[in-house]
């Protein structure tokens, strides 16, 4: 291939991430690779450890999250509601033996309230609220974080984060306000701009910029 024709140096580092957690064990079945998994459920994460997408699969593993992380546009990417540019870590359980997703739907609600409760906002970036099912046993699962070393520094940056936030929450809000649109998604704006507002404190504090009080005075008359 022309360098001219290969992907962008930090789309192919993630690429070649991807690639080693897809061909790690798969716990719950042994001898089998995590990506060549039929069926399972899968989590992202951001650069805090904060859940930020739930779905399950009945295609591989491999195939599902490159279409959501690789350039094959999802749903999800689509509407505005995950960047990929925040997915951190990867986390997967494969559920051998169940080809169905009926039959997946108890294992996709318990990891997502299992991550639900874990997180600092009580929610994770979905749009769809999950139908509520019984909790079920997960298997065990695999956990990689898909950013390597060559781009962690300016990916986890604070400001850079915070400006791919803010253009999120613009584009999202833009899509809402041209369309009708489910309660799901002005949902997600919600969250996205309290996940915001708590990147940009975390910033402030990190700086030692000190905040506003209720008794500033916000306008200097003089």
């Amino acid at each position: 291939m022309l360098r001219r024709e290969q992907p962008p140096r930090p789309v192919r580092l993630i690429r070649a991430r991807l690639a080693e957690i897809m061909a790690m064990d798969d716990p719950s079945s042994p001898g089998s690779r995590i990506g060549d998994a039929r069926a399972g459920v899968y989590a992202f994460y951001d650069f805090d450890g904060e859940p930020i997408y739930v779905g399950h699969t009945v295609e591989s593993f491999r195939v599902r999250i490159a279409r959501h992380l690789t350039g094959q546009r999802s749903d999800a990417v689509a509407k505005f509601i995950l960047d990929p540019f925040e997915v951190c870590d990867i986390e997967l359980w494969g559920v051998p033996a169940l080809g169905s997703r009926r039959l997946l739907a108890p294992y996709e609600y318990t990891v997502y309230k299992l991550l639900e409760e874990g997180s600092r906002f009580q929610a994770v970036l979905n749009e769809g609220v999950i139908a509520a099912t019984e909790l079920v046993a997960l298997p065990p699962s695999v956990r990689g974080r898909i950013i390597p070393d060559e781009l962690w520094e300016e990916r986890q940056h604070g400001d850079v984060r915070i400006a791919r936030r803010a253009a999120t929450i613009a584009r999202l809000a833009q899509s809402i306000s041209e369309r009708e649109v489910s309660g799901g998604m002005r949902r997600t704006l919600l969250l996205q701009a309290q996940r915001l507002a708590w990147l940009a404190g975390e910033r402030v504090q990190e700086l030692g910029v000190e905040r506003p009080t209720r008794d500033d005075e916000l306008f200097d008359d003089g």
